[in-house]
């Protein structure tokens, strides 16, 4: 059910994706501190709605569809935002968009032959280090900086960011190395149509089995 508090929670990641875009047009050193903690707050909500479908064993189909499309919606349309205003490097950017879609694509396939592909700890380490880094990136020139004057809060953003990029082409290569087993595995073979006894002529007496 969509009223059930996992998929609530699910939902609310989406519900944040409008602010956090206006919030780029707000121009003010305010507008990042708010958007890290829309971003934190969309984060805390991806583990919370796990852990009370886990919980609650409250697990529904449309929380396995909308889980994934959530985060994929709310990373994607951050990424693009701190491309579009030129606060986030856009090979590394790109990389990772080009990932999700990639990744995506896969999934849709594999499904279709009822093929799951466990997400690895790696992949968690590169969600957990692109959001922190997204973070970063969104607070941007109003956080402060750690060893003045070189180590500011979007340089550690742009390096985390780049290093989540990297996770990606290595976490990326192992879900298409895993699809592409099965891709060109070989199809098993169909079982054979009964075959039809031929059709007797008209006016024939029907043979009969008896003696």
């Amino acid at each position: 059910m969509i009223t059930n508090l996992p998929n609530m929670l699910t939902l609310s990641r989406i519900g944040v994706i409008p602010p956090l875009i206006l919030l780029f047009y707000w121009d003010d050193p305010l507008a990042g501190w708010v958007s890290m903690g829309l971003l934190t707050f969309a984060g805390v909500t991806d583990y919370l709605d796990g852990y009370f479908a886990r919980t609650r064993r409250q697990h529904s189909r449309l929380g396995r569809m909308l889980d994934p499309i959530a985060d994929k919606l709310l990373v994607t349309s951050v990424i693009l935002m701190l491309v579009a205003f030129d606060r986030a490097p856009l090979f590394a950017s790109l990389v990772i968009l080009c990932r999700e879609l990639l990744v995506s694509g896969l999934r849709e396939f594999l499904a279709e032959l009822r093929v799951s592909v466990p997400v690895t700890r790696l992949a968690k380490w590169k969600t957990v280090i692109q959001m922190v880094a997204i973070g970063f990136l969104l607070v941007g020139e109003a956080g402060p900086v750690f060893f003045a004057p070189y180590v500011t809060t979007v340089l550690i953003g742009e390096i985390l960011l780049w290093s989540a990029a990297v996770l990606t082409l290595v976490t990326g290569f192992d879900y298409l190395r895993a699809g592409l087993k099965h891709i060109y595995s070989p199809a098993r073979p169909q079982d054979p149509a009964p075959r039809r006894a031929p059709p007797e002529p008209r006016g024939a007496k029907p043979t009969s089995s008896v003696g």
